[in-house]
């Protein structure tokens, strides 16, 4: 049973040189993740959609249940804390929102929890196993989110800020608050509101100032990640990281 258990972890993971089943089991799931999409590129469902929305979501099922019992291998450590500790990792989360919209399928269910359907975008981020590239990368975003975090704060602060003197600056232009938001959140990402502007020197001065500032958001964390991304591939990876 160890073995047994210890080799299906093995294919679960991604396929080292020379496992074929491995392998295949890659390419099956990754050929059912980029299936599994199809239907947000329809409207509505049919017989097709349905049947792709059982075969996907069973075999998704089946792979949750699978990683989970043998959660002991990936984070290293063999008591029951492992198995409760996979399931609240983002990847276990993301597989488990995955498997939701299959319950669209129930008569009833559709109508009152349509937005499930939604769900499905999370089978994107299951692609992130398959990928060493997209693994190298989620390590460098998870070891930095403490900077990543202090400058979303300090861009947070800036866009109320902005968006309040704007508010009072230009009161006939925006409707709302939300309105003034949007355009503060806009002007710093250096996009442009469209068809409103300030027409007052203060307020184009406050524009000013999101357009500069939106530089930094730019270039700010892409310092950071690129930074700990070179220091991340340069290192040896540790065979039980995400």
């Amino acid at each position: 049973m160890y073995d047994l258990k210890r080799r299906v972890y093995e294919v679960l993971e991604v396929s080292s040189v020379g496992d074929k089943s491995s392998r295949a089991y890659d390419v099956l799931l990754t050929t059912a993740i980029v299936v599994g999409m199809v239907p947000m590129t329809m409207k509505g469902e049919n017989i097709y959609t349905r049947w792709i929305e059982i075969v996907v979501s069973g075999l998704f099922l089946i792979d949750y249940i699978a990683r989970i019992c043998t959660a002991d291998y990936k984070m290293g450590y063999r008591n029951y804390r492992a198995y409760i500790a996979y399931i609240l990792t983002p990847l276990a989360i993301f597989d488990l929102l995955s498997i939701l919209p299959v319950l669209c399928l129930i008569p009833g269910v559709s109508s009152k929890v349509g937005l499930l359907r939604l769900f499905r975008f999370f089978r994107v981020f299951k692609l992130i196993r398959y990928s060493k590239t997209m693994v190298i990368i989620t390590n460098v975003i998870r070891k930095v989110r403490n900077q990543l975090l202090a400058v979303l704060i300090l861009i947070m602060v800036y866009i109320f800020v902005s968006a309040m003197l704007i508010f009072q600056l230009e009161p006939n232009l925006f409707e709302s608050f939300f309105d003034a938001l949007y355009w503060a959140t806009i002007s710093i990402t250096t996009i442009g509101y469209g068809d409103i502007s300030p027409v007052t020197d203060a307020g184009r001065f406050i524009a000013m100032i999101s357009a500069l500032v939106g530089m930094a958001v730019i270039a700010l964390p892409t310092g950071i990640i690129t930074a700990a991304y070179m220091n991340e591939i340069t290192r040896k990876k540790s065979k039980y990281e995400l």
